[in-house]
């Protein structure tokens, strides 16, 4: 396996199977990141976490809030992202915990270590 490098990457082969079927679902694998806070208007995310600590802030106020741009420059309708969450809970999660977050509640998530992490994006009905 090669050295992990600060950042996010999605994992083989589970990133090549979610592709070719357009599953929605990833293994992610965080080394020393500490993501924006977002919050996602018309789905929910499950975690679930398989190695190592993450440390996640969910619920309370996204602060300085905005939409943002898909890869083609549009607006994403789903998905707005801030500079911080004010007044939300921390949760930290370790092998075999499972979070759910509702659609619309800010979130974000960071570790100073490697983590690997599944997450399942679930519509909102």
């Amino acid at each position: 396996m090669s050295e992990s490098k600060p950042g996010t990457n999605a994992l083989d082969p589970l990133k090549s199977l979610a592709l070719k079927h357009q599953l929605p679902l990833k293994i992610l694998e965080d080394h020393q990141i500490h993501n924006k806070p977002e919050v996602h208007l018309h789905e929910v995310d499950l975690w679930f976490c398989l190695e190592g600590e993450v440390l996640f802030a969910c619920g309370g106020s996204l602060l300085h809030c905005q939409n943002r741009k898909k890869t083609d420059g549009s607006i994403d309708q789903n998905e707005l992202f801030g500079d911080e969450i004010q007044n939300g809970n921390s949760y930290i999660l370790k092998p075999g915990d499972w979070l759910w977050i509702p659609a619309g509640e800010p979130h974000q998530h960071g570790t100073k270590t490697t983590a690997r992490l599944m997450i399942i994006k679930i519509p909102q009905v």
